[in-house]
């Protein structure tokens, strides 16, 4: 049977869990504090960036760990080629580790999400093999945007997020993580709220999230929306710029650097600060005029923009 404490022991245990309180609250303070610090995030290169120079993997992986990259996003397309050119994935991981980057996620258009059974049976076969090709080189996630479904404008997101769901269980087995896509041109997917809504519906324990600066503009959704996710939902962010084109006529080939546009880069870098993110933030940008400059100058520009655009979003 207890006995009741005493008053001197009752003020001891008082102190003790006040000095565990303020012990905690100076380690959070602290993590916060190291997550305001210019510099706290990771930066991959999304290949797109420099795909019009028409360069090899190899030379996209050389670009980006030259210019200072911790990450690269490679696309599915390019995986394949590679491996049809008879080379080895698991030679092109270690060339990724020895230059001390990762991959973090690969861009592929599996129609896991149509109606059709049929396409959907090939879409997730396709994924399957996707997957297996970013396991291979150690990449954790694949984007999962609403590839075939761009014209539905009803499709129904319950479903969808069942669909997710039967994704998400096919990537458990290779140890990659699918995250639903926001894709403002689709006219589903849209918007970040229902990117969001399949991920949390589909009841998935490691459901994740896509977003984009560009693609948050363009299907109109605000960027306060972000203040409600998490670090647990988000392990990818496309980082980018767009000029003061109506979102109705902007495309992706408009995109430009970060800092060079009107996005609103110092609230998206307050929001990440917040939550403590720890993911990466990927240079995704389709610029035409940038494809006809030297690979390695955009690459080190496009990180020099985004470090900057970083480092004003504290002043």
């Amino acid at each position: 049977m207890n006995t009741p404490l005493s008053r001197r022991e009752l003020i001891a245990a008082g102190v003790l869990s006040v000095g565990v309180a303020m012990e905690a609250m100076s380690t959070m303070s602290a993590a916060s504090a190291e997550a305001r610090k210019p510099g706290h995030f990771r930066y991959c290169l999304n290949t797109s960036t420099i795909s019009g120079q028409k360069i090899s993997l190899e030379d996209e992986i050389e670009i980006a760990a030259k210019a200072g990259f911790h990450a690269i996003e490679p696309w599915i397309r390019e995986l394949e080629q590679y491996v049809q050119s008879g080379k080895s994935l698991k030679d092109l991981r270690k060339r990724i580790h020895d230059h001390g980057m990762t991959v973090e996620d690969g861009i592929g258009f599996a129609e896991w999400i149509v109606d059709d059974d049929t396409r959907r049976k090939h879409g997730l076969e396709q994924a399957r093999r996707d997957m297996d090709l970013l396991a291979q080189v150690g990449c954790p996630h694949i984007a999962a945007p609403a590839s075939g479904a761009t014209d539905q404008p009803h499709l129904d997101l319950r479903k969808a997020a069942e669909r997710y769901l039967e994704l998400a269980q096919v990537g458990e087995s290779l140890g990659v993580i699918p995250m639903v896509e926001v894709w403002g041109f689709s006219q589903c997917l849209t918007r970040l709220g229902e990117a969001t809504l399949v991920a949390i519906e589909s009841g998935y324990k490691n459901a994740l999230v896509l977003p984009d600066v560009y693609h948050l503009y363009k299907g109109g959704s605000p960027i306060n929306g972000l203040k409600l996710l998490s670090k647990n939902s988000v392990k990818v962010f496309h980082l980018n710029d767009y000029p003061g084109i109506e979102p109705a006529k902007i495309t992706d080939a408009d995109r430009v650097y970060p800092g060079d546009g009107i996005a609103p880069l110092k609230e998206v870098f307050t929001v990440l600060r917040d939550m403590n993110y720890d993911g990466v933030l990927s240079i995704e940008l389709f610029n035409h005029d940038y494809w006809k400059e030297d690979a390695l100058k955009v690459a080190k520009t496009a990180l020099e923009k985004a470090k900057a655009a970083e480092a004003a979003s504290l002043l």
